[in-house]
């Protein structure tokens, strides 16, 4: 396809217009809804691969729109009633729908491209950890749109109706939705589902939970095959001038599907898997962090080691030795799991995220004390609150709110409750504090019994 054919393609069909609206639809979407993509580490603009990864989510509309829109551009020749004219032609007919397909191929890959620019001009402005990982899941979303556009055109060529364009589209979307909601999920036990591997098969990814998660290396594989296989057939189908070619035209995607089932990962821990590159620790002394937040270990390394150095007073020699961000990925409804040598936090955590300075050493504190035993992808608010808040009392000797506690009534509310165990606490001898703290620590570190009760005395009675 020269430059001069190219031109004319773009002047008369309607590729110029769909990469416009898959361009300008993305965009509208991620500037003016106020959603998770704009918050915390995940957020689109904060890294790499968050960014090849809520961009790929979009797929979930943009790749219907896609179908149907390939759907518009094959209906091109039959509105203009040229099929009998065009076939009388010496030209090949695979030549023609070679310029039909790489015009909308090169439109709506570019206007993919310029969505990631978009965020990407960001990134680089937000984060020093660079890398090629997150190259791959933005290449396959490209290709998703393109093989998407190119099934449509096919389509359109085979059922030449105007109804075929707004069916294809809203099939593609009840597709995406199956694959999300039901067909492309498998029961975990607890109130949950996880992905399996026909999920794969859908364009969009589950949603960015944390930054240091990928896409693994099988899942691209298979995704790909999946997805030559559905542009063949869109291909075959616009070459195709019988039933009975249109009908052998469909073996491409049944056979790109059973390959790619076969490649495709059955475990969801290897279809969403730990980035070991970005999730390296990079420290300062006992303070680390993963190699993705590295410029944020300045700020935290005063803090971490004034909050080691405040638990050994506090604690002595049961005092934890270390602070690192925890880089374990478990599924949703796992329950975490804690070391007491070693404090794990988490920078999307409500505490770590609204403290900096003293108030990131005392929300340290907390999270060494009482870690948290909220299910993954759970949220909740009671005893485990409270006991932090008396356990970093307790260290400092000063009863305080913590950071992230920001509303007047939630702040009564822990006062109620932690200004009592707390003066209670304090009016006890020193070895009998030492064993209501010791027991309040086994039980939030083993997730086994109630942390808050275990301060009040409640573990012994």
């Amino acid at each position: 396809m020269n430059i001069r054919v190219l031109r004319i393609e773009l002047k008369r069909s309607v590729a110029p217009w769909a990469g416009a609206v898959v361009l300008t639809s993305a965009l509208a979407f991620l500037y003016l809804v106020d959603a998770s993509w704009w918050r915390g580490t995940t957020a689109w603009t904060a890294q790499w691969t968050s960014l090849a990864m809520w961009t790929r989510s979009l797929l979930f509309y943009l790749w219907p729109l896609a179908v149907g829109l390939g759907a518009l551009q094959g209906l091109r020749d039959h509105r203009s009633k040229m099929p009998e004219l065009l076939r009388s032609t010496p030209r090949p007919a695979r030549h023609r729908a070679a310029m039909l397909a790489g015009t909308t191929a090169i439109t709506l890959a570019s206007a993919f491209a310029l969505l990631v620019l978009v965020g990407a001009v960001q990134v680089l402005a937000n984060t020093e950890y660079t890398h090629l990982g997150w190259l791959p899941i933005s290449l396959v979303g490209a290709l998703f749109l393109v093989a998407g556009a190119v099934l449509g055109m096919g389509a359109g060529r085979a059922l030449p109706s105007v109804l075929t364009p707004p069916a294809l589209a809203m099939g593609a979307f009840v597709f995406t939705a199956l694959m999300h909601m039901s067909l492309g999920r498998t029961e975990t036990g607890v109130a949950s589902t996880e992905p399996n591997r026909v999920s794969l098969l859908s364009p969009a990814v589950e949603e960015v939970r944390d930054v240091l998660v990928t896409l693994s290396s099988s899942v691209h594989v298979g995704q790909t095959i999946w997805l030559l296989g559905l542009a063949a057939t869109g291909f075959a189908l616009l070459v195709a001038a019988t039933p009975r070619s249109r009908l052998i035209a469909l073996t491409p995607t049944l056979a790109g599907a059973a390959l790619a089932l076969l490649v495709l990962p059955s475990d969801p821990r290897r279809m969403y898997v730990v980035d070991e590159a970005a999730a390296e620790p990079v420290c300062d002394g006992p303070v680390c962090v993963a190699k993705a937040h590295r410029t944020r270990l300045a700020d935290l390394a005063g803090p971490g080691k004034e909050a080691l150095r405040l638990l050994h007073g506090a604690l002595g020699g049961r005092a934890p030795a270390s602070v690192r961000e925890n880089t374990a990925v478990l599924p949703d409804g796992a329950v975490p799991q804690w070391s007491g040598e070693t404090v794990l936090f988490d920078f999307d955590d409500g505490v770590i995220a609204a403290a900096e300075g003293e108030e990131l050493t005392r929300a340290l504190i907390a999270k060494a004390m009482v870690p948290g035993c909220t299910p993954v992808g759970w949220s909740s608010w009671g005893n485990e609150d409270f006991a932090q808040t008396v356990a970093v009392g307790w260290v400092l000797g000063d009863l305080r709110p913590l950071p992230g506690t920001e509303s007047a009534s939630l702040r009564s509310e822990v006062e109620a409750e932690t200004r009592p165990v707390w003066k209670e606490l304090e009016a006890l001898p020193r070895a009998e504090q030492l064993s209501r703290i010791n027991a309040m620590r086994a039980a939030a570190l083993s997730c086994e019994g109630d942390a808050f009760d275990a301060l009040s005395g409640g573990a012994s009675r």
